[in-house]
């Protein structure tokens, strides 16, 4: 039976990838859930096999976090639920292409999942987070985030507002008993490379070992949360990567090689 003192989850994104795998991983937990994506046939089929596992109450409702009156329809379920201890801010998506010849629409439903949802989606829970002192946010950012890459500058770039907002937003509310953390997952296989611009996406071009399962990235995200870690980058190797592109000699040096390679 599900431990009622865990209170309820709210996921972005939590038709497939991590956002599902969270919404597994936090019902074993005893989380009771609400689950948010664009895909409402998704959601009803997740929450009937949660439900029947882990016996936690299971709620949907379906929203597309491109339209700003669907992510004020997510914030008010937010701030009408008084026992929400963990918002997982995961909607997302990827496009490619040049900035100034790909859809320009495309690129501001990037900047309104991305960033404008998930800073909407954080205020509206802290109001109550902050009356009851406990509560943990979880922002999805990537390792993109720490890059600049040319075809994708707008993912990066969206990404990269993840991390130091969260960073911020901690320091903010260490001494209010809310944790928040950035995530920043690398290649994970999700059906994030099999939708929109990245049908076709061919996996062999990244080598196997650079592949994470959602799993392990959820399992990395909750023990880095209990643990403290603001900022968690699943994987020594991306880890590393963040090291050195965060060195501004190396990072020109790469540069380059991601151009050649991306051609």
């Amino acid at each position: 039976m599900a431990d009622k003192t865990r209170g309820v989850a709210l996921i972005t994104g939590a038709s497939s990838g991590i956002g599902e795998t969270f919404a597994e991983e936090l019902a074993a937990r005893g989380y009771d859930l609400i689950l948010v994506a664009r895909r409402q046939d998704k959601l009803e089929r997740i929450c009937e096999q949660l439900r029947e596992k882990y016996s936690v109450k299971c709620q949907i409702l379906s929203a597309d976090l491109a339209r700003d009156e669907d992510i004020e329809k997510v914030a008010s379920r937010i701030k009408e639920t008084e026992n929400l201890t963990m918002l997982i801010n995961n909607a997302g998506f990827g496009a490619i292409g040049d900035f100034g010849e790909v859809d320009f629409g495309r690129q501001l439903d990037m900047i309104s999942v991305h960033v404008l949802a998930a800073v909407k989606l954080c205020r509206a829970a802290l109001p109550n987070m902050i009356a009851e002192k406990r509560g943990d946010i979880i922002n999805v950012s990537s390792v993109a985030g720490f890059m600049a890459t040319p075809g994708n500058i707008n993912y990066c770039a969206t990404k990269a507002y993840l991390i130091p907002f969260s960073e911020g937003l901690q320091e903010e509310l260490k001494d209010k008993g809310i944790r928040v953390q950035a995530l920043c997952p690398g290649f994970t296989c999700t059906e994030f490379h099999e939708v929109g611009d990245l049908v076709g996406f061919d996996r062999s071009h990244v080598p196997k070992g650079w592949w994470m399962s959602a799993e392990y990235v959820v399992r990395e995200s909750l023990k880095a949360l209990e643990k403290g870690r603001v900022t968690c980058i699943p994987h020594i190797r991306y880890r590393l990567i963040v090291t050195i592109v965060r060195n501004r000699f190396l990072a020109r040096l790469l540069r380059p090689l991601i151009r050649r390679r991306r051609r």
